[in-house]
């Protein structure tokens, strides 16, 4: 290795530079023969090297991102939980709403027929007092009748 842990990050970038200078150009555009296994090994030791904070970083940009996807799939499940609540409501609501108006029919049919009921027991009533009343007209007419054929007796 390059002089190991005791290089801070810009020695080595410093002899990561000279190295690829040092590579050989060839005549095709911008380009360079360098020495793969020591730039690697340079790469190696400036990672090494690195201090903590830079790790650290790197950690909570991961951390971070994995968090973001966390929250968005929570976020995504409250969402759906509210959407089926609400729709849970709405036709529980709706539901409510169907009974209120059976219980309305219900008892207006009740009603009208409890209103027919006391008519036909007042006329039933005045009927049953008609026949009665017819009666006891009759009978009081046969009284008349025996009294009158008594009296016309003496």
């Amino acid at each position: 290795m390059m002089g190991g842990l005791s290089l801070n990050i810009l020695s080595l970038l410093d002899v990561l530079e000279d190295e690829l200078e040092r590579g050989t150009n060839l005549p095709i555009g911008n380009r360079a023969l360098v020495n793969k296994g020591k730039c690697l090994e340079i790469i190696r030791d400036i990672r090494l090297n690195m201090p903590e904070e830079i790790k650290q970083a790197e950690w909570i940009k991961m951390e971070r991102q994995r968090i973001l996807v966390e929250a968005q799939k929570e976020s995504e499940a409250i969402i759906r939980d509210a959407e089926a609540q609400i729709e849970s409501l709405i036709e529980e609501n709706e539901i409510t709403q169907r009974a209120y108006q059976q219980a309305r029919e219900i008892m207006e049919s009740c009603q009208n027929n409890a209103k027919e009921i006391r008519l036909g027991t007042r006329e039933y009533a005045d009927n049953l007092l008609e026949k009665v009343e017819n009666y006891l007209i009759e009978q009081l007419e046969i009284l008349k009748r025996n009294r009158q054929e008594l009296s016309d007796m003496k």
